[in-house]
């Protein structure tokens, strides 16, 4: 469309490119785009230390600053997609964190990255569809929509019919997806090392490589494919979960069954409290389950990837981010499980030491961190758990303190569980905005024995410490109180 001013029709004619494009390729302005967002917030920064000394209260100046601070972020990070767009993703989960107040522009802000996301034009989508299929791409399809029905981070799903007859989803790789990527990818870890700021200890190169691989083998739709098919045989009758089949895949093009069902966004924004627990405790079934039954982790499960079916069932999508499970985890997180639920502080921390989450050279303030941890250990000791954002809130925003004796910021980590925290930090997002209540720590538990065991353990341990107390005479509550705290805490008193 041709706008007043001169120069109009070229920019709206630049605009109009890059849309049918997708994705902004060109290095320069990537790269312009992402660096703006720390010059633009230290600027912010600045501009706060003036109207603080110009009276301005510094709580009305530090919500001003997150808030144009969140709307700057997301806004960059959805236009760019790529890795950007999985940034801005788990960035979502960093908006749960925060308290109503700042928390509510963030959300603002993802919700107009998510409105705004621009589709690719018709005769983008045919160009992209010709270069992996062939020019008579069309005559694959009995009916092919080139609008799209949804996007995805590299990527947008279209709506089409298969010869047969069947309903399909066709997934097409945005042109220039892979030069993005690589742009994001490098920015990433020239950034790394800004996270010594918060974890000191960590390997923030290795951890950075470990994620930017797992980004990578989402552009690899072949593989991507073979990854879905093992879901669906693993998962084929299976009584609460449903994979659809893969049709076909070629080049940057994946087709497969086409799934009906409620989004999971819908189900957290309007579902009752038992269907969002029901939902939920399925959710955590699912990503616990994966690995025991293929082998490989589900890396990705944020709410747009899950379908609630009219049968009950929870349909599953997008299977580019699954990675192969450590074969020792299970030991490991038995190991630290016994520990933390029916040893002493000492115990816990020689467990950590033992699993390379804490330097051998390192001194570690082991109480510190039971205190910490104590509400997470709390969801194994007790049939039944409630996660809330609140609680989600309190666990972040003491996990991520910058202060110097913050214990958490001395743990560390092996690269090659990079993936294991970043699935664990998505499916406790989700569970949080369900608001599950009810019995996670059986699902949580279910495929790792030895973990469960320990947690049988601690609590026959406690029972048996409670019918201690209830027997006790009255006159001798008193004297009861102290062992009874240490039996149901460990031998040690320093427990939270």
């Amino acid at each position: 469309m041709l706008e007043p001013r001169q120069g109009g029709f070229r920019r709206a004619r630049r605009r109009t490119a890059e849309a049918a494009d997708g994705l902004p390729t060109r290095a320069a302005a990537r790269n312009a785009k992402i660096t703006a967002l720390p010059v633009a917030y230290a600027a912010r920064r600045v501009g706060g230390l003036g109207r603080r000394a110009l009276g301005t209260p510094a709580r009305e100046v530090e919500l001003d600053i997150q808030a144009r601070t969140a709307q700057h972020m997301f806004e960059v990070l959805g236009e760019l997609k790529g890795v950007a767009a999985k940034l801005g993703q788990l960035l979502a989960l960093y908006e749960l964190a925060l308290p109503p107040e700042l928390g509510e522009p963030y959300r603002e802000a993802l919700t107009r990255l998510q409105d705004s996301i621009p589709a690719m034009l018709p005769a983008a989508v045919d160009a992209a569809m010709a270069a992996s299929l062939g020019p008579g791409w069309r005559d694959r399809f009995a009916e092919f929509d080139t609008r799209a029905a949804a996007a995805a981070s590299v990527g947008q799903v279209h709506r089409a019919v298969w010869p047969d007859g069947r309903r399909v989803a066709v997934k097409l790789m945005y042109p220039g997806a892979r030069a993005a990527v690589a742009s994001d990818l490098e920015h990433l870890h020239r950034l790394a090392p800004l996270a010594k700021v918060f974890a000191p200890d960590l390997d923030t190169r290795a951890v950075t490589d470990a994620f930017a691989e797992c980004i990578g083998a989402e552009l690899d739709y072949a593989d991507e494919a073979a990854t879905q098919r093992i879901f669906a045989s693993a998962f084929a009758g299976d009584p609460d979960f449903h994979i659809p089949a893969v049709v076909d895949q070629q080049g940057d093009v994946l087709v497969t069954e086409w799934l009906d069902g409620t989004p999971l966004q819908r189900v957290i924004a309007s579902g009752d409290p038992a269907e969002r627990t029901r939902v939920g405790l399925l959710v955590a079934r699912f990503v616990m389950s994966s690995f025991a039954k293929t082998g490989l982790l589900y890396t990705d499960p944020h709410p747009g990837n899950f379908r609630v079916l009219p049968d009950g069932r929870l349909g599953v999508l997008d299977f580019g981010a699954c990675s192969p499970f450590p074969a020792h985890f299970p030991d490991l997180v038995a190991d630290i499980g016994e520990a933390a639920l029916n040893g002493a502080d000492a115990d816990l921390e020689a467990a950590l030491r033992r699993h390379e989450f804490v330097r051998p050279e390192r001194e570690f303030d082991i109480a510190a961190l039971v205190t910490m941890v104590a509400p997470i250990r709390d969801l194994y000791r007790r049939p039944d758990a409630h996660l809330t954002p609140a609680w989600l809130r309190s666990q972040v925003r003491r996990a991520t303190d910058p202060s110097l004796s913050n214990v958490a910021r001395h743990l560390t980590t092996r690269p090659e569980y990079a993936p294991i925290g970043r699935t664990i930090l998505a499916a406790t997002g989700v569970l949080c905005q369900l608001g599950v209540h009810g019995p996670l720590s059986a699902e949580l538990t279910a495929p790792l024995p030895d973990l469960a065991a320990a947690v049988h353990r601690c609590r026959d341990r406690e029972a048996s410490a409670a019918t201690v107390v209830a027997l006790r005479p009255a006159t001798d509550a008193s004297t009861a109180a102290t062992p009874v705290t240490t039996a149901s805490s460990g031998p040690s008193t320093s427990r939270g």
